[in-house]
């Protein structure tokens, strides 16, 4: 009898215990160990005792692959650029983020938006910045509007503090305040 009973028992538990796959592979993705997870995430770089950059963002993936790790911003990300003598200079957003340290490269995609103080704006849906070489690019449609003219075209490429730049393939319309003024050599 009570061997039946403890039977019956552990027939009831074992048909009790049933998971569901959607609660597992979200305690799987809490559980993973190759990737570390920030929530409002600030990171300053600084040159010389200056902080040069402000990357800020609600969510940071750090993916510990030694060799090739990565800083993933899948939420969106704000960079502030400072100059010497600390204030902002330029601003850039994007809905994700990706920098890949070894290779000291950083993308951005999905609505990029860059604006200087001076009142350029670069807007495109995807963004190269080459650390090692220092130049900023891009394959895609991008738009740029100054003070006084807005640029449409396919490719860009800058010096990483936009000293210099240039579209690629020209496309839009360039609207001048003053178009009898011209450059002659």
């Amino acid at each position: 009898m009570i061997r039946a009973f403890w039977v019956s028992m552990f027939l009831l538990l074992a048909a009790s215990c049933k998971n569901d796959l959607s609660e597992i592979e979200a305690l799987n993705e809490q559980l993973r160990v190759d990737v570390e997870t920030a929530k409002e995430v600030e990171i300053l770089y600084s040159d010389s005792a200056q902080v040069r950059v402000r990357v800020t963002g609600p969510t940071m993936l750090y993916h510990l692959d030694r060799s090739e790790p990565e800083q993933e911003f899948p939420d969106g990300v704000n960079v502030e650029f400072f100059g010497p003598d600390g204030e902002v200079t330029s601003q850039l957003t994007a809905l994700y983020g990706l920098r890949r340290q070894n290779k000291k490269e950083v993308v951005v995609r999905d609505s990029v938006v860059w604006k200087s103080v001076e009142g350029d704006t670069l807007e495109t849906e995807e963004l190269f910045w080459d650390e090692r070489r220092e130049k900023i690019y891009s394959n895609k449609f991008v738009v740029i509007t100054r003070p006084d003219e807005v640029i449409y075209g396919h490719g860009f490429e800058a010096d990483q503090d936009f000293s210099y730049s240039r579209i690629n393939a020209i496309e839009g319309r360039i609207k001048v305040d003053n178009p009898d003024k011209q450059d002659n050599p």
